[in-house]
């Protein structure tokens, strides 16, 4: 049995790592709430983008644009979105079991200084990385946007593409993948911006007589890299709310395991005590017997 000294040195250091880790499940906790809040304040701009793209949906040639046009895919290009920090439970280890999965060629973009070390160890295509700030800036993420976009359309790659951790909620992340470039169509793209923006029923082709200055061709060329912009944005900050939640659920698991233990410690740490008084007053008896 180990001695008394031992084990209260233990139970100390067990109280340390229990205070240290329910700290940082409140700040986890506090940084989900601010996460969650600045996706909810992307609606109104998702809302009237959905309403600019309705308007010119009958009057451009889908085909012209870049963004809309099909081609053979020979490289994928992929955005892994993941945390700079660890801590967050089994958050990146299943991001990476998904881009494990991917067999093609592909040529990658990391946000995140853990999603970039993956793909250095695994020797994979990774062009460009980025930080994964706790405050996500827009004009941040916008330059990881451009840069893929740039690649695009130079033919470095074939597609753009994002994989990131859904938030369904507090305890669950899904690991997920989905294709920005090239846009299936403006309709697949006012659906999506209605769906992030919570409308109540989906914008509809707005067939009024609208003047677009200098034509509505260049308008949407000027508004669809914005699109392609709010994407990333949106998916970046869905995956910081994921990365706090993973966290204050992983901090609250080891301040419970942290308290279970200091249980246990407590009680071997009492039986010990009674243990050495027992054989102290064990050898005071036999003492006096001897005398």
């Amino acid at each position: 049995m180990a001695s008394t000294r031992d084990i209260r040195r233990r139970i100390k250091s067990v109280k340390n790592t229990r205070q240290i880790t329910k700290a940082m499940e409140l700040v986890a906790a506090s940084k989900m709430k601010k996460a969650q809040q600045a996706a909810l304040a992307g609606r109104p701009y998702a809302e009237l983008m959905a309403k600019m793209l309705a308007s010119l949906a009958n009057r451009v040639e889908e085909a012209q644009h870049p963004f809309l046009a099909r081609r053979e895919v020979r490289t994928r290009g992929i955005i892994l979105i993941t945390t700079d920090k660890g801590l967050c439970g089994p958050l990146n280890a299943n991001l990476f079991k998904l881009v494990s999965d991917i067999r093609t060629p592909a040529k990658y973009a990391a946000i995140g200084r853990k999603g970039a070390q993956f793909l250095a160890r695994t020797k994979r295509d990774l062009l460009a990385d980025f930080p994964a700030n706790d405050r996500a800036a827009f004009a941040d993420i916008r330059v990881v946007a451009e840069f893929m976009v740039k690649q695009y359309l130079d033919g470095v790659v074939d597609t753009v593409e994002l994989i990131w951790p859904r938030f369904r909620n507090t305890l669950v992340q899904v690991p997920s993948a989905l294709p920005l470039l090239p846009l299936q169509s403006l309709r697949h793209a006012i659906d999506d911006l209605d769906s992030h923006s919570g409308a109540a029923a989906m914008t509809q082709a707005d067939d009024r007589e609208i003047l677009f200055e200098p034509t509505a061709a260049v308008v949407l060329e000027a508004l669809l890299p914005l699109y392609i912009n709010r994407e990333v944005y949106e998916h970046v900050l869905e995956a910081k709310a994921s990365e706090h939640s993973a966290r204050m659920v992983a901090m609250k698991t080891a301040k419970d395991n942290a308290t279970k233990l200091l249980g246990d410690l407590t009680l071997e740490y009492n039986k010990a005590r009674q243990a050495g008084i027992t054989q102290e007053i064990l050898e005071i008896a036999a003492a006096q017997f001897a005398a």
